[in-house]
Parts: structure tokens; C-alpha cells; sequence
């Protein structure tokens, strides 16, 4: 299980709202299964199909989580157009063991659907969420 609290989940959906029509990309950190940090990334691939998150961002973010006694929990990325499940390539770069992937869904911009996932060794099972 995933805990999320309401005003990360929500600036999740707003961050991949403003992105649209482009994937966005980003990071929660935390301890244990709760989530208390959110942080934006960019995505270097500027795609609606992709992402890619800039390489010196991301190492100076695990650092200040380090810092701040938090680790990387998720990974999260929009899909524009999309199902929220993980794509072949989604499932192909899940190169990072011990992190979830949330996946937020803007095939009803109005309604975008979150959720959330383990991916290993080329196999994904789902995550609950519970926001609080």
C-alpha cells in the first residue's frame, strides 16, 4: 500500500493537467510506505508518448531526500492519451528496484485517474493507494 495525502495526489493531477498535451514527470519521497514530498521533474524528451527525467535533477534530488531522511518511494509520469497502466517501454526502463510507478491517466482531463504500480523484472502488480 501506497499512502498519498490529498494535496500531493491533487497536485500530481494538476502538474500532468498542465502538461498536457506532453507527459510530465516527477518524484515522491518518503519514508516506509507514506509519501511525504512531491517534486516536479522534467521531462528532456518533451513527448506525449515519453519521458525522460534530466539526469543531474534527479541525482540532486536523491540527495536533498537524503537529507531530509526521506528516500524515493515513486516515480510518476502522465500518459496524455492513455490507459494509467504501464506501457511496454514504461515496463521496459523500470530500472530503479524498490519504487513505485504511479501513472496518471488524462483520457478525461476532467476525471484523470491515478494509479499506482511495482514493476520488476518485466512483471507489474498493482499498488493500492490510500489518500489521506
Amino acid at each position: 500500500m501506497l499512502r498519498i495525502p490529498r494535496e500531493i495526489h491533487e497536485a500530481v493531477l494538476e502538474h500532468a493537467r498542465e502538461g498536457f498535451p506532453l507527459e510530465v514527470c516527477g518524484i515522491l519521497g518518503g519514508r516506509g510506505s507514506e509519501v511525504l514530498s512531491h517534486h516536479r521533474m522534467t521531462n528532456t524528451d518533451q513527448s506525449n508518448e515519453h519521458f525522460m527525467m534530466d539526469p543531474k535533477e534527479q541525482f540532486a534530488l536523491v540527495k536533498e531526500l537524503r537529507a531530509a531522511e526521506q528516500s524515493m518511494l515513486v516515480i510518476y509520469h502522465s500518459h496524455p492519451e492513455s490507459p494509467a497502466r504501464p506501457s511496454q517501454e514504461d515496463i521496459r526502463l523500470a530500472l530503479t528496484p524498490g519504487v513505485a510507478h504511479l501513472i496518471v491517466s488524462l483520457m478525461d482531463q476532467e476525471t484523470p485517474v491515478a494509479k499506482a504500480f511495482t514493476i520488476s523484472e518485466g512483471t507489474v502488480a498493482p499498488v493500492e493507494i490510500e489518500l489521506f
